[in-house]
């Protein structure tokens, strides 16, 4: 059964069956992304169960010219709120310069990955150092 675009839909799982409802915005309360909805779609019957090819053209255009008018808004708060997290936090090649002047070297999960991979495989471990490699590996895993 199809349902309106924007129904929130569960499954009761006392009944077994799959219940719909109309968003709060129909009931009376506003919802900015229903009003931005509308808005898009406003020269577009959403209703009709068929589109015809021009309605779609056209309604796609008016997203694209709405989601450009939108990142033209945001363009530049959104700059100057990258540079300012850039600035808190540095580049991991430095980081990994850093730690080795301090003899202390920094592997990524990936490394770490391929050396108990390659620990395992090897015929020169014990059964103890595969199964321990066996374990970690399993968390870096979960980590992914």
């Amino acid at each position: 059964q199809a349902v309106p675009a924007g129904s929130h839909v569960r499954l009761n799982l006392q009944t077994g069956e799959r219940e719909a409802k109309l968003p709060d915005s129909e009931n009376g309360k506003s919802d900015m992304r229903e009003e931005r909805r509308r808005k898009r779609y406003s020269d577009v019957d959403v209703d009709s169960n068929s589109f015809t090819s021009q309605e779609l053209k056209k309604a796609l255009a008016k997203m694209k010219e709405s989601e450009k008018a939108e990142r033209k808004v945001r363009r530049v708060p959104c700059f100057k709120a990258m540079y300012k997290v850039r600035k808190k936090f540095r580049p991991i090649e430095q980081l990994k310069e850093e730690f080795e002047k301090l003899n202390v070297k920094m592997e990524t999960d990936y490394e770490i990955m391929v050396k108990l991979i390659s620990k395992f495989n090897s015929s020169a471990s014990t059964l103890d150092e595969k199964v321990a490699a066996l374990y970690d590996l399993e968390y870096y895993v979960h980590q992914v």
